[in-house]
């Protein structure tokens, strides 16, 4: 297995398969790499490179106390695009990964980046604050906080339903996509994965997304339950200088999954735009 070794010796797990232009994914909460195996199978044979890694405390990279931030989170991300001295990447984030792809940005700046995706990403910032009084109160994420303590086991089970959508009238519930959810979050840590409650809730990515000028897809499902559209997408979409919003109608959070051949084709038509 490929490994990196962060700035602080934690140990940062990556998947780089194939040739050609680079396409770097991070993942969302509680999730490691395997959560882009559609699209990064579909690219890699469209003749794409595509990477991706597993945040720290989270799948297989390692467990640390320490570093489970945002800051450090972009800063190890920069380490693996510096370790393989990557040009003209194209950043993709899902949910947390998100924040994690803006923040890299932000930190980092442009320098081996040619254009970002976020999809179903938190930014500008999930939770309410006096400058984001639409968002969902912190009891919410207390909530979160409290299922991942007591038993993060059956938590995830349960995530995963409303995740997915599985929950809406009419949907085909598939027990291995629920089954895979789970095992992607039960093998990550709980300490770190518990510290990144904070950081996909109440982290203001709004000075990230302004620094933002490459050309940026953001893609979103109207009928997201984890992160609502209204105070993540449709705001982003009017902060980021050069973006493009497609709404998914009726798709749930889990859009790379359930909806992955459209996500796929999305993809693929920015990427040789």
């Amino acid at each position: 297995m490929n490994y990196i070794t962060s700035r602080d010796g934690t140990q940062i797990f990556y998947k780089d398969w194939g040739s050609g232009r680079p396409v770097v994914f991070s993942h969302g909460w509680p999730l490691h790499a395997d959560a882009w195996d559609a699209q990064m199978l579909f690219l890699a044979g469209k003749g794409f490179r595509v990477i991706a890694h597993d945040r720290r405390g989270h799948g297989r990279s390692g467990q640390p106390a320490q570093g489970n931030n945002m800051d450090t989170y972009a800063d190890d991300l920069a380490a693996l695009l510096d370790a393989l001295d990557l040009h003209g990447a194209t950043l993709v984030g899902h949910s947390t990964g998100g924040g994690e792809v803006a923040h890299y940005i932000g930190r980092h700046g442009t320098r081996r980046v040619a254009r970002a995706v976020l999809i179903g990403a938190v930014p500008p910032i999930m939770a309410k604050t006096a400058a984001n009084p639409n968002g969902l109160p912190l009891d919410v994420f207390d909530g979160i906080r409290k299922g991942v303590a007591d038993n993060r086991s059956q938590f995830y089970k349960d995530l995963a339903v409303p995740f997915f959508g599985f929950n809406r009238p009419g949907a085909k519930v598939s027990q291995g996509t629920i089954d895979t959810f789970w095992a992607q979050g039960m093998a990550g840590g709980i300490l770190g994965q518990y510290a990144c409650i904070k950081e996909f809730s109440e982290v203001d990515y709004t000075e990230d997304l302004k620094k933002i000028t490459v050309p940026t897809l953001i893609l979103h499902g109207d009928d997201d339950q984890i992160v609502p559209i209204d105070n993540s997408a449709r705001m982003s979409a009017k902060i980021v200088k050069n973006a493009t919003l497609k709404v998914y109608p009726g798709a749930s959070h889990g859009m790379c999954v359930i909806n992955a051949d459209q996500v796929n084709a999305d993809l693929l038509a920015f990427l040789n735009a």
